[in-house]
């Protein structure tokens, strides 16, 4: 298992207004919004989501990052596990002409509305429960996504990554250094349901037998 710095290549580069998140409406409903996963946490307002989610290249690095360290080729298989409107799996077949992306997330909405150069190359579904067979994928990766889960689904999906894949494996969560970072985090967050540092992580990681590799984003 090692550490990897891909997310971090953009994470510090969008500017959030953490007070703003839990004044300007009641955070408890604007949550709820988020949780269904529709229009309100894709393309609705900042209050409730991304405030639009659209493809602006920025993944690119991220993607060539990947390549690089996996030594992705043609042919090969990829999976992103809550792979969102699939701007990433986008930028692999762009990375690497001739790659096999596949991606599964639990928003309809996103699936609907996302890139058309991997229409249908994306299924609705549970990080949880992978519908693939076991070691199917050169790459399983996992960007901002399992913290959302209760523990019980964590567990599961961290073995269904180890599951599926014959190759590498890569996850980014988010986590906490600090009494600041988390409050931070406590703000910012709108469908959060682990709250960890690093160390704890690392134990989750261990205990549910995933042995990929990992990066933490944490809100200074």
């Amino acid at each position: 298992m090692a550490y990897r710095d891909f997310v971090s290549l953009i994470h510090k580069s969008t500017q959030r207004d953490y007070l703003a998140r839990v004044t300007e409406r009641d955070k408890a409903e604007v949550a709820e919004l988020a949780l269904k996963w529709d229009h309100d946490y894709w393309d609705g307002s900042r209050q409730t989501g991304y405030g639009g989610y659209r493809y602006d290249g920025r993944w690119r690095k991220v993607a060539d990052a990947m390549v690089a360290t996996y030594g992705i080729k043609p042919g090969m298989r990829v999976l992103d596990v809550g792979a969102g409107k699939g701007f990433l799996m986008h930028d692999f077949t762009e990375a690497v002409p001739g790659v096999e992306v596949h991606g599964i997330d639990i928003s309809r909405y996103a699936i609907e509305h996302g890139m058309d150069t991997i229409r249908g190359r994306i299924v609705e579904g549970s990080a949880a429960s992978l519908p693939w067979p076991d070691k199917h994928f050169d790459l399983v990766l996992s960007i901002n996504t399992l913290h959302n889960l209760y523990i019980y689904d964590l567990f599961s999906a961290l073995k269904e990554m180890e599951r599926v894949g014959c190759g590498g494996r890569y996850l980014c969560v988010e986590a906490y250094c600090n009494e600041r970072e988390k409050v931070n985090l406590m703000y910012w967050q709108l469908t959060c349901r682990a709250f960890h540092t690093p160390k704890e992580w690392e134990w989750i990681f261990e205990t549910a037998g995933y042995g990929g590799d990992h990066e933490f984003i944490t809100f200074e």
